[in-house]
């Protein structure tokens, strides 16, 4: 079954995902437990919606379409993927609960370097953890003393805010010098530890993509009504080739994000390459995302430099996604040891 078959799920939720996000581009944490966003993966035994990763990722492309400023992706889309692919616990299941009634924000930090001894004690460092800052619980990746990942639940680490060009994104540091564990907050993953980084660089695509398509649609509306010499700009050859350069990479950019959305929400079954998916939908749609913004303020003219216009805020946030969870660079480069 393909993410197609749902397409009127999809568009479901993104009708209302729109009419939230335009009333307030601001969306607090409990606005996402309330719009039951925070549980979508949340199985309905505990909670919640039992929905897929092709859900989210609806969520995700729209947040990114207005810019909002949220706490969704470290706490709902990073943390409930991981307590997903844990072994059942109880603890594991209590927090999945919490999550999806809003009674806690759990964020989950991944891409670090923390390790767990013999004697339970937690040591390492994360930069750039998305909503680590104000979590009630953090669940971090380590490796214990026989090589394994494990994920550590914990309650006060030493977490402090990294500010960044784009002010959408809370992001932070977040240090452990041999802090003690409970033997129940260390959890065992049921597969691999590596997928968490397919979720996160392909939820960071969706942004972009919506990014993306926010300012293509922001820019033919402008060039279809601002007037230049007696006649619209959008008449003028040089508008019309930048729009429609615009639209290629839009579509491209759509093209690569579903088929890497499909891979991590079936995990391959279908037969798809998750690892190749996911790298060139992240690369290549950050990349177009900072291309296109980076045009829409240059056909907005003298007022897409202006503060008020609000293009600044989608070309800081297209630039940090860029660089979020592997740089295009570093993806292209794991394309190319494959092939």
């Amino acid at each position: 079954m393909t993410t197609i078959d749902f397409a009127e799920l999809h568009d479901d939720l993104r009708a209302v995902a729109v009419d939230l996000l335009h009333r307030d581009p601001a969306v607090d944490w409990s606005a996402v437990v309330d719009a039951g966003w925070a549980g979508l993966e949340v199985p309905e035994a505990l909670g919640g919606a039992g929905a897929s990763f092709a859900e989210v990722a609806v969520i995700c492309q729209e947040l990114g379409r207005a810019a909002a400023a949220s706490h969704y992706l470290g706490s709902a889309v990073l943390a409930v993927g991981m307590l997903n692919s844990l072994q059942d616990s109880e603890v594991r299941d209590g927090l999945l609960a919490d999550v999806a009634a809003g009674r806690a924000r759990v964020a989950a930090v991944i891409g670090g370097s923390f390790t767990l001894d013999a004697e339970r004690r937690l040591t390492g460092r994360a930069d750039f953890v998305p909503d680590a800052d104000g979590a009630d619980r953090l669940l971090v990746v380590a490796t214990d003393t026989s090589g394994a990942d494990v994920a550590v639940v914990v309650e006060t680490l030493s977490v402090t805010a990294q500010p960044v060009l784009d002010e959408t994104r809370h992001v932070a540091a977040v240090t452990a010098e041999r802090i003690e564990v409970a033997d129940a907050a260390v959890l065992r993953f049921a597969g691999s530890a590596p997928t968490l980084g397919h979720r996160a660089a392909v939820a960071v695509a969706c942004d972009s993509l919506g990014l993306a398509e926010a300012m293509l649609a922001a820019t033919v509306s402008y060039a279809q009504t601002r007037e230049q010499f007696g006649r619209p700009i959008g008449s003028f050859q040089a508008v019309k080739h930048a729009c429609a350069d615009m639209l290629v990479k839009v579509t491209v950019a759509r093209t690569l994000v579903r088929d890497a959305v499909q891979s991590v929400a079936t995990g391959g079954s279908d037969g798809s390459d998750v690892d190749a998916a996911v790298a060139m939908a992240k690369s290549y749609a950050c990349v177009s995302a900072v291309d296109v913004v980076g045009k829409a303020l240059q056909l907005h003219g003298g007022i897409g430099y202006t503060w008020e216009s609000g293009i600044h805020m989608y070309l800081k946030r297209a630039t940090f996604n860029r660089s979020l969870f592997g740089s295009p660079a570093a993806h292209r480069r794991r394309l190319a040891q494959r092939y």
